[in-house]
């Protein structure tokens, strides 16, 4: 079934609006939660495809995970060697981060595992987590090409090491700490530049000790997870949209509530502020550990920049989004060192290079980024290739289209964003949706 979004031109953006809860950090509540001892409360909880993949893998091994109601969930620990062997391989979907994730946790079990996706996340590489955790004693089975299916044998005894990731990436930092838990010594990562932290924020609430210094983060297996309460805040992802819809609109003016504001995600704030946007934060405060804040956004004048190459890694995933503001902004702007992009649920770079050209804007993909320069969105066909973030930002694009945008191949904005189409239209866009035989 491909599901097709018909925007029509124009629209408004305006009112008060809370986006799903963040999907990083429930993935990461659903696993600490897990192997916890005791009760863990999570509200906020993401209902997402991707979240509900890893909720239904620590099912499928033996946790008991009742929800209470939508985003409220209580998940009664088993202990870090309470899991038990699954019956079937764990399906875990279009989800890139449960993959890489559960990686590290299911090399340190006590027994075999085989974890799968979807062909979208069976064509994404996972080398960069195997020969990592193959160094720390696990034993992987890949396919041919380095990616999905994952087999992972048990009964390994994991011994920490010393690893300095070749590129930034939170996926393969967490994926190594959370095989620390299970390995004998000391495990630490070292980055090239900042990434998402939400797993060494997360394993400190749960009381397991973090030890960082400047770009290393270590931890020393042997100890215990104890269960907390959790409290998801809006996902600063999922609010980027909004952000940069109402920053392009006609007479915007939005206030987004409860989103998560960790420094390690805020890039897409920096970046559009540097292009002009309108954005304050009120009521800022802390909840479960993760700084939180309101985020007004109006209606700008943007101009086109060189994004600085420090703040491409706290932006990573909003760069399809931020790629929109570009075709509205005057004048250029440039994306360098984000080579990530082209592995991620697709080829950002040239999907959206693709898309935007379709749509009537000049772009020259780059090996590591994109140059677009700025001018009238006409509207036209887009295909997201099965990806949610392209999808969501080709609907932004319709804000300042003269024609309506068609947008292919959007089954899985589900994946992270649930009733995506009821809030937008909520907050004034003229969207469709429509299911289509293929």
């Amino acid at each position: 079934m491909n599901i097709q979004f018909t925007v029509l031109p124009g629209g408004k953006l305006q009112g008060l609006h809370r986006v799903p809860g963040d999907k990083s950090i429930s993935h990461r509540a659903i696993m600490l939660g897990a192997l916890a001892d005791g009760t863990t409360e999570v509200t906020g909880f993401l209902e997402g495809e991707d979240t509900l993949a890893t909720l239904a893998a620590f099912q499928a091994m033996g946790v008991p995970i009742e929800k209470l109601a939508p985003g409220h969930i209580i998940i009664q620990g088993v202990g870090l060697q309470g899991l038990k062997q699954p019956s079937v391989p764990l399906n875990l979907g279009n989800s890139g981060t449960s993959m890489r994730l559960l990686a590290g946790l299911m090399a340190g079990q006590a027994f075999s595992v085989e974890i799968v996706g979807d062909a979208s996340l069976s064509k994404r590489p996972m080398q960069r987590v195997t020969e990592p955790l193959s160094q720390m004693g696990a034993i992987i089975e890949t396919s041919g090409t380095g990616t999905s299916p994952l087999k992972i044998k048990g009964h390994q005894s994991l011994r920490g090491i010393n690893y300095v990731l070749p590129v930034a990436s939170a996926q393969i930092k967490s994926c190594l700490l959370l095989a620390g838990l299970y390995a004998q010594g000391v495990t630490c990562v070292t980055e090239p530049a900042p990434t998402r932290d939400h797993t060494e924020r997360m394993l400190t609430g749960f009381g397991y000790p973090v030890e960082r210094e400047e770009a290393k983060v270590c931890i020393n297996g042997g100890h215990h997870l104890q269960a907390t309460a959790v409290d998801v805040p809006a996902d600063i992802s999922s609010a980027a949209f909004f952000m940069v819809g109402a920053s392009i609109a006609n007479q915007a003016d939005v206030i987004l509530q409860h989103v998560g504001i960790n420094p390690t995600r805020t890039g897409i704030i920096d970046i559009l502020r540097q292009m002009g946007a309108d954005i304050t934060l009120y009521n800022s405060r802390t909840v479960s550990g993760e700084p939180v804040a309101d985020i007004q956004v109006r209606s700008a004048n943007l101009k086109g920049i060189t994004i600085p190459e420090h703040l491409v890694p706290l932006a990573i995933d909003e760069f399809p989004a931020i790629f929109i503001v570009a075709a509205c902004a005057q004048g250029k702007t440039v994306l360098t060192g984000a080579k990530e992009l082209r592995v991620k649920e697709s080829d950002r770079i040239q999907v959206m290079a693709d898309g935007l050209q379709a749509v009537g804007i000049h772009s020259e993909p780059l090996p590591d980024g994109i140059i677009i320069h700025g001018g009238q969105i006409r509207g036209g066909e887009v295909n997201s290739h099965g990806d949610h973030r392209i999808a969501m930002a080709f609907t932004m694009a319709a804000l300042r289209a003269q024609e309506k945008i068609v947008i292919q191949d959007c089954a899985n904005v589900a994946t992270s964003f649930p009733n995506f189409i009821g809030l937008v239209q909520a907050a004034g866009l003229q969207i469709e949706e429509n299911r289509l035989s293929t």
